[in-house]
């Protein structure tokens, strides 16, 4: 559950205060360590400007210190902010203590001197109250984020340049696993932009025959072709002022590329069966799950189209480099269901939150909310076990085995998933493997 160094899962930032230069230190390093990003503070005035100038999801603070103790600081956060875990440790354990920190708003209570390994449970245990308290409010953290659940720092970057993109008329090009919601992103770009009155139109490539395609996106003239017993409105018009979706453009063939790319420079179209020009001012959003540059070295790509549609370029994470994300799409998928149901669904057990996130997701949300709905709709009593989980999900490892796999193939991809597994966490990954940090990143080098 905690935060894994490069990326791979939510950053957990935690603010260490404490007057003993050694003892923060110390912390710092085993924090860091464990991928957690850790400010460290001398007394309760610098931390109270640390505050002011960023945000933090864990406190830890010595009780005991000049000028101000730890008891001050705890009552200042507790007063002025609401989503942060609070820690205290001290030298001088007393219940009195004890109970005081509890009283201002303390959610752990360690004792120095402390073993690196108390230290680290007792982390993670504030950590887990914390995304189960964030599971809880999803429902207002999809608001903040163009209605798409997520916090991780994957997801962030993602929210970053919807944010860029909506600030102006270029197209965009998403990129991403199928499954992983680049529809929703496109939608998000559309509706938080100036565009937003203006129709929003989604075409998956795939879903329409070659021989219909030009029809169906630039319409065509009444007797253009045997059927055509009157004019018919295109994509293009219909989405005029508005955006344009394009899902799946990787398989849209050279011939029809061509015409996009005419459409694109000149903002001018031509029906099927007409010579006549029309006019559309239509913002164009292209998805693939392909990578479009090796189609382009392949031949099957136009790469003067590819930097036509590429001018912002948005990369969807899969779901395993997503993070705590997933108890958020969990607890949102298990209020949604229960809702649909219109009555009390079985709880998820601390064990089956568990593997949830060490599982090397191979599909994306939509997988995830499939196995949630299934859950909530097979489980036997009030809370589903790790025994209601699909056998993939429990013996994954076992049942991904392939025997056309050279050796060295195989012990990469279980080292990626070992380190998928621990939220990308490389002590903990080297523990598991039996191998010290060093040779682990010589591996993954």
């Amino acid at each position: 559950m905690n935060a894994a160094s490069e990326g791979k899962a939510v950053p957990f930032r935690i603010l260490v205060v404490d007057d003993d230069a050694d003892s923060r230190e110390v912390i710092q390093a085993h924090l860091e360590d464990e991928g957690y990003r850790v400010r460290t503070c001398p007394g309760v005035p610098q931390a109270l400007q640390a505050l002011a100038q960023d945000t933090f999801d864990v406190i830890i603070t010595d009780l005991r210190m000049p000028r101000a103790n730890g008891l001050e600081l705890i009552r200042h956060v507790r007063q002025n902010q609401q989503d942060v875990e609070i820690m205290m440790v001290t030298g001088y354990p007393s219940i009195e203590g004890a109970v005081e920190a509890v009283k201002s708003g303390a959610e752990h209570y360690l004792a120095k001197p402390f073993t690196d390994a108390e230290l680290l449970t007792a982390v993670r245990a504030v950590i887990e109250k914390l995304v189960r308290k964030r599971m809880v409010r999803s429902e207002n953290v999809a608001g903040r984020t163009y209605g798409i659940i997520g916090e991780s720092a994957a997801m962030q970057k993602v929210f970053k340049l919807i944010a860029k993109a909506c600030q102006s008329n270029a197209n965009v090009h998403i990129s991403g696993e199928s499954g992983t919601g680049k529809e929703l992103v496109a939608r998000a770009v559309h509706y938080a932009g100036p565009r937003r009155s203006a129709p929003f139109v989604s075409v998956n490539c795939t879903a329409i025959p070659e021989s219909l395609i030009e029809s169906e996106l630039f319409g065509h003239a009444k007797g253009a072709f045997t059927g055509a017993g009157e004019a018919r409105t295109g994509f293009f018009q219909i989405a005029h002022g508005g955006t344009l979706f394009l899902d799946e453009i990787g398989d849209a063939s050279l011939s029809m590329q061509g015409k996009l790319l005419r459409a694109i420079q000149d903002k001018t179209i031509y029906k099927v069966g007409s010579s006549r020009p029309i006019q559309v001012d239509t913002r164009l959003i292209c998805a693939t799950n392909k990578d479009l540059l090796q189609l382009i070295k392949k031949g099957l790509f136009r790469e003067d189209l590819y930097y036509r549609i590429n001018v912002i370029d948005i990369t969807v994470p899969s779901l395993r480099e997503r993070g705590a994300d997933i108890f958020l799409l969990v607890s949102h998928f298990h209020a949604k269901f229960a809702k649909d149901l219109g009555r009390k669904v079985p709880a998820f057990s601390d064990e089956v939150l568990r593997q949830m996130m060490a599982y090397h997701w191979p599909g994306n949300v939509r997988e995830l909310e499939n196995l949630v709905q299934k859950l909530v709709l097979v489980a036997e009593g009030d809370t589903i076990m790790p025994t209601d989980l699909p056998s993939a999900m429990r013996f994954s490892a076992a049942g991904s085995r392939r025997l056309d796999r050279s050796l060295a193939e195989m012990e990469s991809e279980y080292v990626h998933d070992v380190l998928a597994s621990v939220d990308g966490n490389k002590t903990r990954a080297a523990a598991i493997l039996k191998i010290d940090r060093k040779t682990l990143r010589e591996k993954l080098k």
